[in-house]
């Protein structure tokens, strides 16, 4: 039997181990995040050195281009179906190395988007071949237990990296602070030479547009993987407009810019504790009825908020505000590996493909309307404030549509 277990566990990792493998997912992962946090320290300098007023949200913009770059994850996802996990995964890295580069150099913010958005094709292929190599390695809600293991490691980024940055940024330039996230990539690209493939050359499928159509068709017509797709698309809406506005309301808003650094890291803190303990609570209670608990505190959280942005005014009080965010955004990181297993359970051979229609829905779409929210909170938080409450009503609604009977737990 141990044989038989060790064998199993060759096959499924190669040459590294189970612990290896889940840090070095972590830290794939990961390059989405530093892409994203260590720059938002230094926005105020972008203002400046582009000609911005203060006030302006267009800086904001350096965020969404990057996560409208994970659209190519459709693309990606096909391609790792016909030839692998890992050829999609080495092309990635360069595209997120070349263009993290040139966006350092940019000389004009349009250019800049232009190589931000590049830099977000090149983060899909590193998060999508990241997810469907999870998938075909776990399932279910091992598969839950792992992708929580792997967000706890990876949420430490939002925690360091905006203090790296104005660290970067107290001795060096703008520019440095940009360099940071390829130079890093670099290191991960070469570590990750130690992975081995995880989709058996009998599993692939044909690449051409008829099956690729048909396997899209397969994806989507699937109402788990639609139902939980779409519970983490709604939920990163609010998770990436706060993210790429908590500059401007904490700066601006509020007028307290010398406290953003600690407010993002302190909150990202929070979210790290809470995918913590959500792996310990996929684990006890089973990822569907984890998430129904956890978006139920979501929903409350967000009512309250609201209520309280309207009995006191906008902006409300600023502790009791972040508080709330704080909340609201931990239990967002801590939802989304379960409702990632949950819709790529029955997703089978398919788990390419559907990676990348999962990675491209809550990616693209979840930033778009990220974008949209971002763009009213000029004065105020409210349009935030009322977005985190639709989207909880919303998530709700689809978590508790799922009657499928729930799966025995192991005592």
């Amino acid at each position: 039997m141990k044989e038989n277990d060790m064998h199993s566990n060759r096959s499924q990792f190669g040459k590294i181990k189970p612990a290896e493998f889940i840090a070095l997912s972590a830290c794939t992962m990961m390059l989405t995040a530093l892409g994203i946090d260590i720059m938002l320290p230094v926005f105020g300098e972008l203002r400046q050195y582009f000609g911005l007023k203060p006030e302006s949200t267009a800086t904001a913009q350096i965020i969404v281009f990057f996560f409208l770059g994970q659209i190519c994850q459709i693309i990606f996802g096909a391609l790792s179906d016909r030839f692998g996990r890992l050829p999609i995964l080495r092309v990635g890295f360069p595209l997120y190395i070349i263009a993290g580069i040139a966006a350092a150099f940019s000389p004009s913010l349009e250019f800049m988007f232009a190589a931000r958005f590049v830099a977000g094709m090149g983060a899909s292929a590193v998060f999508m071949t990241t997810i469907a190599g999870v998938r075909d390695r776990f399932v279910g809600d091992e598969m839950a237990r792992i992708m929580s293991l792997i967000f706890t490691i990876f949420l430490f980024t939002p925690i360091a990296a905006p203090f790296l940055g104005l660290a970067i940024l107290s001795i060096s330039s703008w520019q440095m602070v940009f360099l940071t996230p390829p130079l890093f990539a670099i290191i991960i690209f070469v570590w990750s030479l130690r992975l081995e493939e995880s989709l058996p050359r009998e599993q692939r499928i044909a690449l051409d547009l008829a099956s690729i159509g048909q396997s899209i068709r397969k994806v989507i017509s699937n109402r788990v993987f639609l139902r939980y797709t779409s519970i983490t698309t709604i939920l990163f809406a609010g998770l990436s407009s706060y993210v790429s506005s908590s500059e401007h309301i904490v700066g601006e808003i509020y007028g307290r810019p010398e406290l953003f650094v600690w407010i993002f890291a302190g909150i990202g803190l929070g979210m790290a504790f809470c995918t913590l303990i959500n792996s310990r609570l996929s684990s006890r209670y089973g990822a569907r009825r984890t998430i129904r608990g956890l978006l139920v505190i979501y929903t409350i959280v967000g009512g309250l908020l609201q209520v309280y942005t309207f009995t006191v005014g906008d902006p409300p009080d600023m502790v009791y505000f972040f508080i709330a965010v704080a909340l609201l955004m931990g239990i967002n990181l801590a939802i989304e590996p379960n409702s990632s297993a949950l819709a790529m359970e029955p997703m089978g051979d398919m788990a390419g493909i559907a990676s990348a229609v999962y990675g491209t829905s809550f990616f693209f779409i979840g930033a778009s309307l990220g974008a949209l929210i971002s763009n009213l909170m000029v004065h105020g938080v409210l349009p935030l404030v009322l977005g985190f409450f639709v989207i909880g009503l919303t998530a709700i609604f689809l978590v508790f549509s799922d009657k499928r009977p729930f799966p025995q737990q192991a005592s």
